[in-house]
């Protein structure tokens, strides 16, 4: 049975719908209100609060830390400053993406580390033989996410840290209601936002604080569907939807390469030695077979397809998380795993991996689509990710 995070009693008290998902062991909010439409326009315009303490979430430290955390992921950690944030993917021995998360750098070998999936067994079987120490302290930290326009703006008046000068994927540390908090500029919206971790027994007083706080900006909770639109807008991938784990693939068409799945450039083939490294090196002499690409669907042909039935065209008001196929000139070349309606874009956009010589800009592609039960193809032209890139999300100063 799920059990709540260190928010429930207050997101439960404003569920009103009850629509919940379980998320590693969590109860998520879905959506609040009984439709998600007022909680993605307070990431894409105001602000939004969101949960995100299911993360599971290690701390790394001892001498041979930055030793371990090289070992295991695809990036150069020795590039990263104390006090910075990267984004990064971590592969088994043949080069497949096992998991994608955030390493935040808290000292020159201490780490704060977020995963999708577990990873401690992972994480200790790579620390055999080293001076190092990995503490699962998921149960321990919260995170609340605060994301949106007016978000840097609710957190200088909340806070006492430096939220104005606070530059993307950096951290920094304050109080938020008498709760020393860490604050980091990152998020899964593809807006201005932040991320904000604390003691899990003190998390209910922090998100009092930005409640409280954030009535003269707006703010409003946004739960899992509201983010799902944002994170597709954002050109974000989800592990199990638009790839799967290589510990959890059945074939090997399931297993992905992180150049397939959009992560080439997180992968760093000049640093020392790292898991996956010797087939990483391979592939990139002949090139990757797939990649990720961002569709802009034909809206007009959607709507043909609905006139020829004697229906109204029908905008799917949730992100698709199931795949479709993908064709081009009529040949199978890939699936499209993420599609949504963008209600700032006023277009169907859509995360497809498809065969390498199909993943050319403007390129035109098919996507099935079904109207009552019979397969069609609409086209979808290829387009440059992300679809959604506000000048606000990297700004500083945050005004």
């Amino acid at each position: 049975m799920p059990v709540g995070t260190a928010f429930h009693e207050r997101t439960l008290a404003l569920c009103e719908s009850l629509n919940y998902r379980e998320w590693s062991g969590y109860y998520s909010v879905g959506v609040y209100e009984m439709h998600h439409e007022h909680e993605y326009n307070a990431i894409r315009n105001s602000a939004a609060l969101i949960d995100i303490s299911p993360l599971f979430k290690y701390r790394v430290t001892g001498k041979d830390a930055t030793k371990l955390v090289n070992r295991v992921i695809t990036r150069d950690i020795q590039k990263v400053a104390v006090d910075q944030v990267i984004y990064c993917c971590w592969c088994d021995p043949q080069g497949h993406v096992i998991d994608d998360g955030t390493i935040t750098r808290l000292g020159e070998n201490d780490y704060r580390w977020t995963a999708a999936d577990p990873s401690l067994r992972w994480f200790q079987q790579n620390a055999l033989g080293l001076d190092v120490q990995v503490l699962d302290i998921s149960e321990h930290v919260a995170a609340l996410a605060v994301q949106g326009p007016t978000s840097g703006r609710l957190l200088q008046a909340v806070t006492n840290a430096d939220i104005a000068k606070l530059k993307y994927f950096r951290v920094t540390r304050g109080k938020i209601g008498s709760v020393p908090v860490d604050i980091s500029r990152t998020g899964y919206t593809g807006d201005l936002g932040y991320e904000i971790w604390m003691p899990w027994k003190d998390a209910v007083k922090v998100w009092d604080a930005l409640v409280e706080r954030g009535k003269a900006f707006d703010v409003h909770p946004a739960g899992m569907i509201a983010l799902d639109v944002a994170r597709i807008e954002a050109g974000l991938i989800l592990i199990e939807v638009d790839y799967i784990s290589s510990k959890r693939a059945m074939i090997d068409s399931q297993k992905y390469s992180p150049a397939e799945i959009g992560l080439g450039k997180l992968v760093d083939l000049k640093k020392e030695n790292f898991v996956g490294r010797d087939a990483l090196v391979r592939e990139a002499k002949k090139g990757p077979g797939r990649a990720l690409v961002g569709l802009e669907i034909n809206w007009n042909e959607v709507e043909a397809l609905y006139d020829k039935m004697g229906m109204a065209p029908q905008v799917p008001s949730m992100a698709s998380r199931v795949a479709v196929p993908v064709y081009r000139n009529g040949k199978h070349i890939g699936k499209a795993t993420s599609t949504t309606w963008s209600p700032t874009l006023k277009k169907m956009i859509a995360l497809a991996c498809v065969e390498r010589p199909s993943a050319v800009l403007d390129n035109v592609l098919e996507v099935e689509m079904t109207v009552e039960a019979v397969r069609h193809t609409v086209s979808g032209k290829v387009v440059s990710m992300p679809f959604f890139n506000p000048a606000r999300k990297t700004a500083v100063p945050v005004v």
